[in-house]
């Protein structure tokens, strides 16, 4: 089997950062998101991957071949962005009528993998959500098997959106659906979406089960991002090198310190991720992502998503205050 992983989107709701990184490369919990991806399906026994790549795609092959040397990996450059289905479509010299795994570039689940790569059957991963008008969303009968697909729904006939993660075992029809949407023009918005060739491939009398994932981490904003970040580390319980000379510094845990950092007269935590070699001095730091080889000196920060290479300065102050003083810097 195969795996897909599609990572072409330009990331335009995390910028400024995805103008200079792609999404996938950006740091939560101590290690980037396709990274997430990448290991699960690897420790599930996928060896080969396919990655769909275009802006600033050679970031992610450089990344992906210094990581991971030992897989199999093809990049599939996706020039002009049309949608999801047009990018998997790019993908048939190379997959061909093997069983595939596709999963989003920006997604990260927790699920019972081994379950989904033992099912005889095609499976889509499902998750309840408010807003299944913003999704692709799934009718599902009783027995857990997808009746009908619509992305994006007006009048959505279901909560269950897709999350991004399929394992399809008719891939040769799954490429079939693809040239009969684009050779009929079936692009009902801008995008060709994989969501309309699954349905095709329901219609052609495919079984499609669903399975619920336990958690879906949204890594597509800042806000999200953040709250994706601190769960993460509150479950893996953070990582701070064994050997380190943190002067004057407090930890309050969950944190996760990359190899190389400079901290001292420092409050860090809780919910903080650092890339490697950052210098923080006389700063508190709580609740934020902050990349490699940045500089913060006299800052407070919280909420905060900080880039690499950055340089962050606050202000000193020299105060003298008496009884029954307030004061607010905001």
């Amino acid at each position: 089997m195969k795996a897909i992983i599609p990572v072409a989107g330009a990331g335009a709701k995390l910028r400024p950062h995805t103008y200079t990184q792609p999404k996938a490369l950006i740091p939560i919990a101590g290690k980037t998101i396709l990274s997430f991806i990448v290991d699960q399906l690897h420790e599930a026994g996928i060896n080969e991957f396919v990655f769909i790549v275009g802006y600033l795609g050679e970031k992610i092959k450089e990344y992906v071949l210094q990581t991971y040397p030992d897989l199999t990996t093809h990049f599939v450059f996706q020039n002009e962005r049309q949608g999801t289905g047009h990018a998997i479509e790019l993908t048939k010299n190379i997959v061909g009528d093997d069983e595939v795994f596709i999963a989003l570039g920006d997604t990260i689940c927790e699920y019972d993998i081994k379950e989904v790569m033992d099912s005889p059957c095609s499976m889509l991963g499902v998750k309840k959500v408010d807003n299944p008008g913003n999704f692709g969303v799934a009718t599902i009968n009783e027995e857990g098997f997808i009746e009908q697909l619509v992305e994006k729904p007006s009048i959505p006939k279901s909560n269950m959106a897709l999350v991004g993660i399929y394992k399809i075992k008719e891939g040769m029809l799954l490429y079939e659906c693809l040239h009969e949407m684009f050779s009929h023009q079936l692009k009902p918005n801008t995008d060709y979406n994989l969501t309309d060739a699954l349905d095709c491939m329901v219609k052609k009398g495919v079984k499609m089960k669903s399975f619920k994932v336990k958690n879906w981490f949204d890594c597509g904003k800042k806000e999200t991002l953040l709250e994706s970040n601190a769960t993460m580390l509150k479950k893996t319980g953070g990582n701070v090198p064994a050997e380190h000379s943190y002067k004057d510094c407090i930890i309050i845990q969950p944190v996760s310190i990359a190899d190389g950092c400079q901290i001292s007269h420092s409050i860090i935590g809780p919910h903080v991720a650092i890339g490697a070699n950052t210098t923080i001095k006389h700063s508190i730091v709580r609740d934020s992502i902050i990349g490699s080889y940045t500089n913060l000196y006299e800052v407070v920060l919280d909420n905060s998503l900080i880039g690499s290479d950055a340089s962050v300065k606050g202000l000193s102050r020299s105060l003298n205050i008496g009884d029954n003083t307030e004061i607010d810097f905001g």
